[in-house]
């Protein structure tokens, strides 16, 4: 028989073996992995190369890793799948951009089809267009007996050499231009506030004063300003290992605003902002969801701060499909105040909306992956929470959009 302190003895070599072999990568029951494992402290992330395999202990793959380009894993969720191709009801794409095919017959002609098969029925052409360039596109809408009815085009501005007299020379060919028959103003493009300059060097911001005058207009004229303001704001991040976008930025450089070239992400959303607040009569759409779909609380803030703001869903669709439950009660609370938009015309890609607005569907693929690795997931929206999205909302803020036919 052993004596006392020869058991105690042995039990603590157990119990100190048993805690080091738990501490080990793999240890404890079923564990794999011998000692290749790297241990780190609460908190910290795992090294380089390496992924968390139990808590606080790290491992590297046996086999080498994929590059996030090729690694495409194929899902085995099995689950209900509803593809939709047309939109349940007629809707108003106000973020359009049909790449040169409104100025021929033939284009439009073009157009045309591809709406019909999205029922799509009326685009709204966000392309900044102003003066003969307006003219010469609205003359050929005008001719076109299929198409008169279902193409609108919103005014440019141009914001170069803004100074002394900018502003009555902006108004005058604003004016003209929605005599010529222009419903809005957009897109506003992201150059301004980003790269825009004044005569002296200086950049001119949203929020100018010199800019006054042509928010005051819109406002007289009553028609909406659509703005697209900055980027997402991990563009403006460092492109490392934490950045969620890494792909989109590593493929397109012309998306990267460094710090010591641009102003920062927080800095061009407080100058537009300031622009909304300072011009409450004025209807303005912020393109994008404003950059904020992935903080629906700070833009629902937003909203409710600003009664004369609307917003548009156009190529945000990966933050809207990632988080169904959120998505789903903001567009039902802020109903009246979001509009459908595209942006880039791709019409194979529209229906990817209409399963996420209609549908209660799980976990699905988005249509560019550089956009987003993740899934998607239908946020089922009512009727007529979708009747306001897909063209009553556009019809309230643009009163010179068709405003007979639709669905009641």
């Amino acid at each position: 028989m052993r004596s006392v302190p020869a058991v105690l003895g042995l039990s603590a070599l157990l119990i100190l073996s048993g805690t080091a072999a738990s501490q080990q990568p793999g240890g404890g029951r079923g564990g794999r992995g011998g000692g290749r494992g790297t241990a780190i402290q609460p908190g910290e992330s795992c090294p380089a190369g390496t992924t968390e395999i139990r808590p606080r202990s790290c491992m590297a793959p046996e086999s080498p890793a994929p590059s996030i380009v090729d690694y495409r894993p194929h899902s085995t969720l099995i689950a209900p799948v509803h593809l939709v191709k047309t939109a349940k009801y007629p809707a108003i794409d106000y973020h359009g951009h049909p790449q040169g095919l409104l100025g021929t017959s033939e284009g439009l002609a073009s157009l045309g089809a591809a709406l019909d098969s999205l029922n799509v029925r009326l685009m709204v052409s966000a392309d900044n267009m102003s003066g003969e360039r307006l003219r010469t596109t609205l003359a050929a809408i005008r001719a076109s007996d299929k198409m008169k009815d279902r193409v609108r085009v919103l005014a440019g501005i141009n914001f170069q050499n803004v100074g002394p007299g900018w502003a009555e020379k902006a108004v005058a060919q604003l004016e003209s231009d929605v005599a010529a028959g222009a419903v809005g103003v957009g897109e506003i493009p992201k150059s301004f506030g980003l790269t825009v300059k004044k005569p002296d060097g200086s950049r001119l911001k949203l929020d100018d004063p010199e800019l006054d005058p042509i928010w005051d207009a819109c406002a007289r004229l009553g028609i909406p300003v659509f703005i697209h303001t900055a980027d997402p704001q991990e563009f403006f991040k460092p492109i490392d290992n934490t950045n969620e976008r890494w792909l989109e930025l590593s493929l397109f450089g012309d998306r990267r605003y460094p710090q010591d070239r641009f102003p920062s992400f927080e800095q061009l959303m407080t100058e537009r902002d300031n622009l909304f607040r300072k011009h409450p009569k004025t209807t303005f759409v912020a393109a994008h969801m404003g950059w904020h779909a992935n903080d629906l609380g700070r833009l629902g803030k937003m909203l409710d701060e600003m009664p004369n703001l609307y917003t548009e869903v156009g190529a945000v669709l990966y933050d809207i499909g990632r988080q169904p439950r959120v998505a789903h009660d903001f567009f039902v609370k802020y109903q009246d105040r979001i509009l459908f938009g595209k942006d880039s015309f791709q019409p194979e890609e529209y229906p990817y909306y209409w399963r996420v607005f209609e549908t209660n569907d799980d976990y699905f693929d988005y249509y560019r992956n550089y956009h987003a690795f993740w899934k998607l997931y239908g946020i089922d929206l009512p009727d007529a929470v979708l009747k306001k999205v897909y063209f009553g909302n556009a019809l309230k803020i643009t009163k010179a959009l068709p405003q007979t036919g639709w669905p009641r």
